[in-house]
């Protein structure tokens, strides 16, 4: 029933309330709608603002597809979804691993480089291996199943898949017992192939395993630091029109003179 004022005429300030309340409503249904289809980089940004010490972002909106935008639930890159332009499919590899290394915070475990016509990825052993074994850990397959989808995208641009295993002295001073060194670096880099192998995204004949032994060192073995860097697998991918280049071209060009001193002075 609407009220009269004193002087008997009907009172029309229930009208601001009401008015009030629909430009409310209005504004919550606005929301609801700007907010259905998210920017997921945008709100990882976001996200980042208020936990700029968070290695991983786990305050993210899911999509009705049950992927995170440019990554997928596991922390994966997918790779759509965002407008970047690549010079070419290397380029495109290099920024998906890249990425995933960088959302999953394996920066100090994983190690991405690129040159002209090649990527070159370095693994620290424990990522892949407990110590003298050659049994691949989880976390070791879970990596490769991110580096396989990425390569797989990209696998007729492939010349070939090295994968070099390395071990380390275990003392500054004593060299390893030769046969356990050699069969552990090649065994370590075999089963590595063998779980890209079988994931079927590139022909076997690309694929390549080379066992080192602790004989190309990128670090002395004086300290128990630097003794852990040489213990590790690489993987080199080059494209097809990529011009053959001996493995000490690569080192100089991803390790730099450190390689060269290390070899230098642990041969002396």
């Amino acid at each position: 029933m609407k009220k009269k004022d004193k002087k008997g005429k009907i009172s029309t300030d229930w009208l601001n309330t009401y008015s009030d309340m629909v430009t409310l409503l209005l504004c919550f249904f606005v929301l609801l709608y700007s907010i259905s289809s998210v920017d997921s980089s945008k709100w990882e940004k976001i996200v980042r603002s208020f936990n700029p010490t968070d290695k991983e972002v786990s305050q993210i909106v899911e999509n009705s597809e049950g992927s995170l935008g440019n990554y997928d639930l596991e922390g994966g890159f997918n790779g759509d979804g965002e407008d970047t332009n690549f010079n070419d499919e290397f380029d495109e590899l290099y920024y998906k691993l890249s990425k995933y290394v960088e959302m999953n915070g394996l920066d100090s475990d994983v190690e991405i480089s690129k040159g002209e016509g090649f990527t070159f990825i370095t693994f620290r052993n424990n990522i892949f291996f407990d110590g003298d074994s050659y049994i691949l850990k989880q976390e070791g397959k879970d990596v490769l199943d991110q580096l396989c989808y990425a390569i797989e995208d990209v696998s007729s641009s492939v010349k070939e898949i090295q994968i070099l295993g390395h071990t380390s002295q275990a003392s500054p001073t004593i060299p390893n017992e030769i046969v356990s060194d050699r069969f552990l670096s090649a065994n370590r880099a075999t089963e590595v192939l063998v779980y890209i192998q079988k994931k079927n995204i590139i022909g076997p004949e690309k694929l390549v395993s080379t066992g080192f032994g602790q004989f190309r060192p990128i670090s002395s073995f004086e300290t128990r630091e630097s003794r852990a860097k040489n213990r590790r697998v690489e993987i080199l991918i080059t494209k097809n029109d990529s011009v053959v280049r001996s493995l000490d071209n690569y080192y100089n060009e991803i390790y730099g003179i450190e390689a060269d001193e290390a070899q230098t002075q642990n041969t002396e």
